[in-house]
C-alpha cells in the first residue's frame, strides 16, 4: 500500500495519544497535536478508516487497527533509531536530533534501517529514553514511574524525557538530569511549589513542571 507523508504522521499521532488517553482520540486532540484544523482531521480519519487504518466513531474517537499500528510502531522505529543515530554516530545533541529525525524518518528503507540497528547493536532505548520498537513491532516494556509521584527520599534513576522542547534539554543536560542519572527527592515545596532534588554529586531545586517531564525507574 502506497502511504503519504501525511498518513504516517497521522497514524504516528494517534499511536501516541492513544497511550496517553487509554481510548478513542478525539478530532480536537488530534488536530492540537498536528497543529492543523478540525475539518482537515475529520477528513483525514474517514480516508483513513476507508484504508482499513483506523476506527471511527463521531462520538467515540479514533483508534488504530492492526495494519495502522503496525505502519505507526514501524515510524516510530525509524524516528528513534534514527535520533540515536544522530546523536551516537553523527554528534548531534539530545536537542537537535528530534526536528532532524521529523525530516528523514519517512524516507529511509527498510534496508537502511536494519544497517543502522546493526551499527548501534539493536537499541531498545532512544536518546531521551524512549522505547525503540522492534523489527516485529514490540515494544521494550519498563516499569517506569513519573518522578514526582515517587516518594521522597526514594532512590531512582531517571529513565526518560517525555517534552522533547530543544530548550527544556538543553536546560536538562545542564543540571545533569539526563537518563541514567540517579535521583531522589528531597524536599517539596507547597502548592505546586518547586521540588529540591539530590543527585549523585549536587542538590538542586526545579519547578514543578521540569520534575514533570522526568520519568524515572525506582531501584
Amino acid at each position: 500500500m502506497s502511504r503519504s507523508q501525511s498518513v504516517e504522521d497521522y497514524l504516528k499521532a494517534i499511536y501516541k495519544l492513544e497511550k496517553e488517553i487509554d481510548g478513542g482520540v478525539t478530532t480536537s486532540r488530534l488536530a492540537d497535536e498536528l497543529g492543523v484544523a478540525g475539518a482537515s482531521v475529520t477528513n483525514m480519519v474517514k480516508r483513513l478508516a476507508d484504508m482499513g487504518l483506523v476506527n471511527y466513531e463521531s462520538y467515540y474517537g479514533t483508534t488504530l487497527t492492526d495494519s495502522g499500528e503496525k505502519i505507526a510502531l514501524e515510524i516510530i522505529r525509524h524516528h528513534r533509531l534514527l535520533e540515536l543515530y544522530l546523536k551516537e554516530v553523527m554528534g548531534y545533541s539530545w536537542d537537535e536530533v528530534h526536528d532532524e529525525a521529523e525530516k528523514l524518518e519517512h524516507h529511509i528503507s527498510e534496508q537502511f534501517e536494519d544497517r543502522i540497528a546493526e551499527l548501534l547493536n539493536d537499541p531498545a532505548f532512544d536518546p531521551h529514553g524512549d522505547p525503540i520498537p522492534s523489527k516485529d513491532g514490540k515494544m521494550p516494556v519498563v516499569k517506569s514511574f513519573p518522578l514526582v509521584k515517587v516518594d521522597d527520599h526514594e532512590s531512582c534513576v531517571i529513565h526518560r524525557v517525555t517534552d522533547q522542547n530543544p530548550e527544556l534539554l538543553r536546560y536538562l543536560e545542564k543540571q545533569g538530569l539526563i537518563p541514567g542519572v540517579k535521583v531522589k527527592i528531597v524536599n517539596r515545596e507547597p502548592f505546586e511549589g518547586p521540588l529540591t532534588l539530590q543527585l549523585e554529586n549536587k542538590t538542586l531545586s526545579v519547578g514543578r513542571k521540569v520534575a514533570e517531564s522526568l520519568v524515572v525507574v525506582v531501584e
